[in-house]
């Protein structure tokens, strides 16, 4: 019966000798290097141990961790709560050219200006702010040269 050419092993069988170039090579290794030959320890030069700096890979989430991204919370409707109609508020309407809002607190000159031009497609020259007593933020927009304050608070209907 003739073993199939899968069940041979590359290997020698278990009372075949290695090849005697090869013990005498290793011998001589011994010899010369010694069997019980100790690696030399590294010398230390700091009594400070720094751990070595490992491979650091880029996450690569496989799900995101957020459903849905945040949207804005600030538009212009948030940053502009209404317009101002007291005597004050008109006299500057009438004199300086200038509307007055309340708005969030949180909104700066730079958003407010957007946000009136986005709401009333009117372009601002400069935005003064204060916030009141109570807490809330009040908004002077100085408008340009090219629209008037009172036209401006007719069609918004503060007037």
């Amino acid at each position: 019966a003739e073993v199939p050419p899968r069940a041979r092993s590359a290997m020698p069988p278990k009372g075949a000798k290695k090849p005697a170039a090869a013990q005498a090579g290793k011998a001589a290794k011994a010899v010369t290097a010694g069997i019980r030959s100790k690696k030399s320890s590294k010398v230390r030069k700091s009594a400070t141990f720094h751990r070595p700096k490992t491979l650091k890979k880029e996450r690569a989430p496989k799900y995101p961790r957020l459903s849905a991204p945040k949207g804005q919370k600030m538009d212009q409707f948030q940053i502009i709560k209404y317009p101002l109609t007291t005597e004050s508020a008109m006299k500057k309407i009438e004199d300086n050219n200038t509307l007055v809002f309340i708005t969030d607190v949180r909104a700066n000159k730079q958003q407010i200006s957007q946000a009136v031009k986005k709401m009333y497609d009117i372009a601002c020259q400069k935005v003064n702010t204060l916030v009141r007593p109570d807490g809330v933020k009040k908004a002077y927009v100085r408008l340009t040269q090219d629209f008037d304050a009172l036209d401006v608070a007719n069609k918004i209907g503060i007037i």
